[in-house]
């Protein structure tokens, strides 16, 4: 387990010349472009298709969801790195959470459904291709913990991969918090532990040649708008390596504190020596 986490002060941004801006205007017009169909056809397709004939399974739109941030991958020029095999178990995935990049980068490697605080639904683009993707919000309301139990083993029990952060935050990409057991405990009810894995999965950023090793780290107070325009400005890209490892089995485990304990060791395991 690591210590409390001293958050780093947020990197002053730096300038973006003409060039740069040529970048992020040919990136994200070619983001959009192959975007915008997509997140149509996936309303359409769920709406349509989904929801009245599959209901609650999703057997169209995941495949979309892939397709796009793929894309968005190879547009940015962010190098993407596959190791392990991706679970093909009932369950879900935890990993470690340092940028918005994650949505592209862990949705690019298999079918899942994030797990994110409502306030993530309200974001501008982000939170319109988290609603069209199925993404599973959560308010940190005891009140709501029931109804949440609920939702959680409805989308789990129809076959759905959720995937969420248990670290609860972000980070620059330098360090894994301790991972909170609280949404652990929804793989201990009765009707899901016994049918339960879960794989770890250890996300890696590495900056391009020459800037900040943190760059794609997005964590404390920093605006995504600001964040977005650095990285597709950026006239070399980096990489992101995504590690599957094994899955463990939830009845495995005499509580959520232990599973919660051994996917942190798991996940930290992978990450480089001057990053754990």
């Amino acid at each position: 387990m690591s210590g409390a986490w001293q958050m780093p002060p947020e990197p002053a941004p730096d300038p973006i010349g003409a060039a740069g801006w040529l970048r992020v205007i040919l990136r994200g017009g070619a983001i959009i472009a192959v975007l915008l169909p997509c997140l149509i056809l996936m309303v359409l397709g769920h709406y349509l298709i989904e929801r009245p004939f599959f209901r609650p399974r999703r057997p169209l739109t995941p495949y979309l969801t892939v397709f796009v941030c793929r894309s968005a991958l190879r547009i940015m020029g962010l190098r993407y790195i596959r190791r392990g095999a991706r679970m093909d178990r009932r369950g879900a995935v935890v990993a470690n959470h340092s940028s918005w990049l994650d949505i592209f980068t862990l949705n690019a490697g298999k079918r899942i459904y994030f797990v994110s605080k409502a306030e993530v639904a309200g974001w501008p683009g982000i939170g319109i291709l988290a609603r069209a993707t199925g993404t599973v919000f959560i308010r940190r309301d005891p009140r709501e913990a029931r109804q949440q139990q609920q939702v959680f083993e409805d989308r789990l029990l129809a076959g759905h991969k959720l995937l969420f952060f248990p670290e609860g935050t972000s980070t620059d990409g330098m360090v894994v918090l301790p991972f909170k057991p609280t949404l652990f405990q929804a793989f201990f009810a009765d009707g899901l532990r016994h049918e339960m894995h879960i794989q770890p999965c250890t996300v890696i950023y590495r900056a391009p040649e020459g800037a900040d090793r943190r760059f794609y780290g997005w964590w404390g107070e920093m605006e995504f708008g600001p964040h977005l325009l650095k990285v597709l400005a950026a006239r070399r890209q980096g990489s992101v390596e995504v590690i599957y490892h094994d899955p463990v089995r939830v009845d495995d485990f005499p509580n959520r504190k232990s599973l919660a304990a051994h996917v942190e060791d798991v996940v930290r395991s992978a990450m480089p020596p001057n990053r754990r």
